[in-house]
């Protein structure tokens, strides 16, 4: 199960890497010839601060939602971690750390949606 585990996380960052890369060499495709306005901030378009944002942009044809597509694999990548862990806890048979890993869980879940604890 520490294998599956290990290898849950090593596919997560790969693949994380890949499809941020991928949306890195698409953005200076398509806008690396601009030149850039460093004096002015731009906050984070309001599409790109969800899932379902940055995978319409993506249908959509934006760069930057495959970027951040990438970088919500690897935020989802340790929070599989602890999904499988439950797994591998129950299997086991070791309650005690299913009851910690699933509050760790519902922590974390929490958080990413956004609840303030």
């Amino acid at each position: 199960m520490d294998r599956l585990i290990g290898g849950v996380l090593r596919v997560g960052v790969i693949a994380a890497a890949a499809v941020a890369v991928a949306g890195g060499a698409w953005y200076l495709a398509q806008s690396g010839e601009q030149i850039p306005k460093h004096h002015v901030f731009h906050g984070e378009p309001a599409e790109l601060s969800s899932l379902r944002g940055a995978v319409s942009g993506i249908a959509q044809g934006n760069a930057a939602s495959l970027i951040q597509f990438g970088l919500l694999l690897l935020i989802a990548t340790p929070v599989a971690r602890v999904a499988f862990s439950v797994v591998a806890f129950a299997l086991q048979r070791d309650w005690r750390f299913v009851a910690i890993t699933l509050i760790v869980l519902a922590v974390l879940t929490a958080s990413l949606a956004g609840v303030q604890l």
